[in-house]
């Protein structure tokens, strides 16, 4: 008897290879009868004949028990069980994460440090401060009543986080958004009461200096409401951005497309939401800060809607008064 030799061991050469004709001992290899061997298939490597109907399998589930090229003269057949596919994923994911070892995550993607408090604190006593050098005529009754509840939830926030902002309860987050939802009734009741004034000719509108004078505060206010709407949404408002929670911002800086021009730790603050507004309500339209969220488009449209309306009539006003 004679040994057949390891599975895929080419014998010796018969009668009809030696004639030129196709070795019928072929019909039981996967090429089929009167196939030669491909040198190429040989070194273990497969064409795209040899995966004929791989392309349409589907997940795990139909790809077990399949036969898939394998070594020299053999097929290898895939896992049938869910464990070995969850093997094999999670060698793929520690591959990958050795792989990308040498390269920093940007600091708007990972968990750092809250950001300073005063830059919020100072601001938003900017906006009161502005909300009470307006003509009485401008403001709501009673006159302090707005800016004495804004007072008290800015000292509120303070005392939870005195120095940087990196605790935020339920309770902290109301009274955050309280303040900011204050400061925007208050500023819009000035603005429809100046333009009202304005399309009426009202008494206080025929002095040009005071008339710009309250257009600027309220203009200013509005920059610095809208900018603390910025800086409290986007991607779920300052402490979620510091503990890296949410990937896909609703702002697009220019430092997130080329990090490369900034520094490794830099991340939006509340500055980078004040410029933002502070373009918006110039440009009347974004400028290098892109919105990317719904309702950050939203937002910023009716930012410049406001800003353009109270611009155009207050210098309008103004111009006529000075000829």
């Amino acid at each position: 008897m004679t040994d057949a030799g390891p599975p895929g061991a080419a014998g010796p050469p018969g009668p009809d290879h030696a004639a030129g004709r196709p070795d019928p001992r072929g019909a039981g290899k996967p090429g089929g009868p009167g196939r030669q061997e491909d040198p190429v298939g040989s070194e273990g490597r497969t064409g795209p004949e040899d995966l004929t109907g791989l392309a349409d399998l589907g997940g795990p589930q139909d790809l077990a028990g399949t036969e898939i090229p394998g070594p020299p003269g053999g097929y290898t057949q895939l896992p049938r069980t869910p464990k070995a596919w969850a093997d094999m994923l999670r060698r793929a994911e520690h591959a990958a994460v050795h792989r990308a070892e040498g390269v920093r995550v940007p600091a708007w993607l990972r968990h750092t440090r809250g950001e300073p408090r005063w830059p919020v604190t100072l601001t938003v006593i900017a906006a009161i401060g502005l909300q009470l050098v307006l003509p009485d005529r401008l403001g709501l009754r009673p006159r302090y009543l707005l800016p004495a509840l804004e007072g008290a939830l800015l000292i509120g926030l303070i005392i939870a986080n005195p120095v940087r902002i990196e605790r935020r309860s339920r309770i902290v987050a109301v009274a955050s958004i309280a303040v900011t939802f204050l400061i925007t009734i208050a500023n819009a009741t000035s603005g429809i009461l100046l333009i009202r004034a304005i399309v009426y000719s009202q008494p206080g509108t025929d002095q040009a200096i005071s008339l710009l004078g309250s257009g600027a505060a309220i203009w200013l206010t509005n920059v610095i409401a809208f900018a603390l709407w910025y800086w409290e949404f986007d991607r779920g408002g300052p402490v979620r951005r510091a503990e890296g929670k949410s990937p896909y911002p609703d702002f697009l800086f220019p430092q997130m497309t080329e990090p490369k021009l900034s520094k490794p730790d830099w991340e939006p603050y509340f500055a980078d939401y004040l410029y933002l507004s502070f373009t918006n309500a110039t440009a009347f339209s974004p400028t290098d800060v892109m919105p990317l969220a719904r309702w950050a488009k939203l937002t910023m449209a009716a930012q410049s809607a406001v800003s353009l309306a109270l611009v155009a009539l207050v210098l309008a006003r103004a111009v006529n008064i000075l000829k």
